[in-house]
């Protein structure tokens, strides 16, 4: 009795096994949305927040294998629903994306939650036990937002206490991406907390400020990887570039205005099928708001391009008691006021 039983069993898992199908990061079933970087192994590398993954599965198991710093969140989206967030470790592990769920097919989506400076994550693979579906259609429409910590989702959900931590993070429900989710539109967020577009906000001017990280699929200073803006044809730029650049007081404006001038010439010349919308931001008040408005109106009327658009100053949004970034209800309240703009800006 104990033979047949024993090849019963060996015949059940030979067929779970030959069920399970694993399949690179970097695999046709998958779609991405985001900067990141396939390496020859089929696994992807990514530091900005927003960076997402999606797929869809037919059956009740999926896996992922992933690794990244201490640092490093991603959150899992099944269904449409939150579903919970994997914290990776630096060596690559195998965690459960879904589990036990109702057979059938399954939409997920992997969002990045951390940004650069917290590390750098990589996803080498799914396992699921049944197949692997057509990778999900991503918006024709496609966005790109630069900015700082305002639009990496930073401190935007307030934990225990007044230290800021990584899950106080969430892009997903950044005033970047929920506008593109408005607007029906793939995003990029390439953004950087502290820097600005010619110095951080403790004055420094030795680190990767926009011009310079614009330029990177990943932004990390020991290893950047370059980008190729041919690869993201975007439709509508958002620059919310200058809170930090202010912070330690009102920048020299010829200087200012020179860099800026520049700057947009290479956005208008690397997407020439973009709009390009400019905002002052949401943390600056008072006279450094003023001069700041005052700088790119000068930069505008320097570029003169139809393309380039101002727009309205934005309300005041200083975050609470807390922590001075904006909360995920002012984030809410920061896409609302930029979406009928946006739409007006391109033509959606």
């Amino acid at each position: 009795m104990r033979r047949p039983l024993l090849a019963a069993l060996l015949a059940v898992c030979a067929a779970s096994a030959a069920a399970e199908q694993t399949i690179a990061a970097a695999d046709a079933h998958v779609a991405r949305m985001g900067r990141m970087v396939a390496e020859p192994d089929g696994t992807v590398r990514f530091g900005y927040p927003g960076v997402t993954l999606l797929l869809a599965v037919d059956g009740t198991r999926l896996a992922v294998d992933a690794a990244g710093s201490a640092n490093s969140l991603v959150d899992v989206v099944v269904d449409g629903k939150p579903a919970g967030t994997l914290h990776l470790a630096p060596q690559v592990k195998r965690y459960d994306v879904f589990k036990d769920a109702a057979p059938g097919p399954h939409k997920v989506a992997l969002v990045h939650r951390s940004e650069t400076w917290l590390g750098v994550a990589s996803i080498a693979r799914f396992t699921a036990d049944g197949a692997f579906l057509a990778a999900p259609v991503l918006p024709k429409r496609r966005m790109l937002v630069l900015g700082d910590s305002v639009t990496c989702g930073a401190d935007m959900e307030r934990g225990a206490g007044n230290k800021d931590t990584p899950d106080w993070w969430n892009p997903r429900l950044s005033y970047g991406m929920l506008a593109a989710r408005a607007l029906d539109a793939q995003v990029q967020l390439v953004c950087y907390g502290g820097r600005g577009l010619v110095r951080s906000w403790n004055d420094r001017n030795d680190e990767f400020q926009l011009p310079a990280f614009y330029d990177l699929a990943v932004a990390d200073a020991a290893h950047p990887v370059k980008w190729l803006q041919a690869d993201y044809d975007a439709d509508l730029i958002v620059v919310a570039i200058g809170t930090n650049d202010f912070n330690s007081g009102i920048p020299e404006r010829a200087a200012y205005v020179d860099a800026y001038t520049a700057f947009l010439r290479r956005v208008l010349r690397d997407h020439p099928h973009a709009q390009v919308a400019l905002t002052e931001g949401v943390l600056l008040d008072g006279d450094k708001k003023a001069a700041l408005i005052g700088y790119l109106k000068e930069a505008l009327a320097r570029v003169g391009d139809p393309r380039v658009h101002l727009l309205a100053p934005a309300a005041h949004q200083p975050g609470d008691a807390v922590n001075g970034h904006p909360t995920t209800a002012q984030h809410a309240d920061m896409a609302a006021e930029l979406l009928p703009q946006l739409r007006r800006i391109a033509g959606w």
